[in-house]
């Protein structure tokens, strides 16, 4: 395993910390009243936007998944279009399982599917981006001693986290506290931010620890 590719793997993802940062603070300066809380939905949007935009630039310029093969302008479109067919597909299961999980079935919807839409930018964006609209390769991903790279350890690590992180996010919303925070559905999106982010570091860092005990598989 090239010392190299862990850094480039650990500056990229902390690139994309640094996304949620400017999401987060940025918006301040040209939005009167903006804030995390006081204007939820503006930030889910904001945050799904930047993080959506430099996962594809990043995809782009480090091509870390770059099949040998040359494609087709007509195969490229295809493509795009797939994954932009999976994605919103993402999105609506994930909406469909938050409202199985107990989320309003008819009233906050806009809450709930931009939250769906965070969720599948922090995790099917990133099959997309490194995978294509392969499910069979997601599913070899996610299986046991699936992964193929760095990028495809790094992918496991941050989308579990990011689920983990919303579920953890839910359990004080119940809970007899009266804090803004515990508004619908804004402990779920931050506690999958910080699942995200917490991702973002412990991938690097759990593949460098573990550099010579990991043999990836050739394709």
């Amino acid at each position: 395993m090239r010392e190299a590719e862990v850094r480039r793997l650990l500056a990229a993802n902390l690139l994309c910390a640094l996304a949620i940062v400017l999401a987060t603070l940025g918006p301040a300066f040209l939005l009167d009243g903006f804030s995390v809380l006081g204007t939820h939905l503006t930030w889910l949007c904001v945050c799904s936007v930047c993080v959506a935009t430099l996962n594809i630039i990043l995809h782009l310029v480090l091509k870390p998944n770059q099949s040998p093969k040359r494609r087709s302008f007509g195969h490229k479109i295809s493509r795009f279009l797939k994954c932009c067919i999976y994605f919103f597909m993402s999105c609506i299961l994930f909406h469909a399982i938050i409202v199985l999980y107990g989320a309003p079935l008819i009233e906050l919807v806009t809450e709930t599917f931009l939250f769906a839409v965070l969720l599948s930018t922090f995790t099917t964006l990133q099959c997309l981006c490194l995978l294509g609209p392969n499910i069979q390769a997601w599913i070899r991903v996610f299986s046991k001693n699936g992964a193929m790279s760095i990028w495809e350890s790094s992918l496991q690590i941050t989308s579990v986290c990011s689920i983990l992180g919303a579920w953890f996010g839910a359990f004080p919303i119940p809970l007899d506290w009266d804090r803004p925070w515990q508004v619908w559905p804004i402990s779920c999106s931050l506690g999958a931010t910080f699942g995200y982010m917490a991702g973002l570091i412990i991938a690097p860092l759990w593949i460098h620890w573990n550099r010579k005990q990991l043999t990836y598989k050739s394709r």
